[in-house]
């Protein structure tokens, strides 16, 4: 039995629909690693990097996007209100040198349930989706610190960006 819970609180429509969207990226990321095991090709050896190359991009866009390679421009271009919505997460601090966020639902991990996931399956995916997150946080000189995962069984997952003094 799957130790992983993981139900929406927001159920409007067009959140709904968004998260959709959000599921079929990691459908995609689950049948790219499927066929890549299919030909004999462990996914963390082909996954992570190029996750990670994706946040990288990503992260300059936001950089150029805000003016800013403060954490707080990160918190105002990525994780807008609407983001917080399909997550239905809470911004527990920023500064400019510091973000942290509780995620409270994932659609990536929704989406690797319906497909039929082993609680061990969706815990690699999420392994390899979250190198973007810490593409984007290398793009802002930041590490990132994952302190709980849902993918893992946890109630949320808490991310944390912070830049070394």
């Amino acid at each position: 039995m799957s130790k992983i819970n993981n139900e929406p609180k927001i159920k409007n429509p067009l959140v709904t629909a968004v998260r959709g969207q959000l599921e079929q990226r990691a459908s995609w990321l689950y049948l790219l690693c499927d066929e890549a095991k299919k030909k004999g090709v462990d996914p963390m050896e082909i996954g992570p990097a190029a996750i990670q190359r994706c946040g990288l991009i990503q992260g300059k866009d936001l950089i150029a996007k805000g003016q800013t390679t403060s954490l707080k421009g990160l918190r105002k271009t990525l994780f807008t209100k609407p983001a917080q919505w399909m997550f239905e997460m809470k911004i527990q601090n920023c500064s400019d040198d510091q973000l942290e966020i509780h995620f409270h639902y994932c659609p990536l991990v929704k989406a690797w349930q319906k497909a039929g996931c082993s609680d061990e399956e969706i815990a690699m995916y999420c392994d390899i989706a979250m190198c973007g997150d810490r593409g984007i946080g290398q793009a802002y000189g930041c590490q990132l610190d994952l302190l709980k995962t849902i993918a893992k069984g946890d109630e949320i997952c808490h991310l944390r960006y912070y830049r070394e003094k």
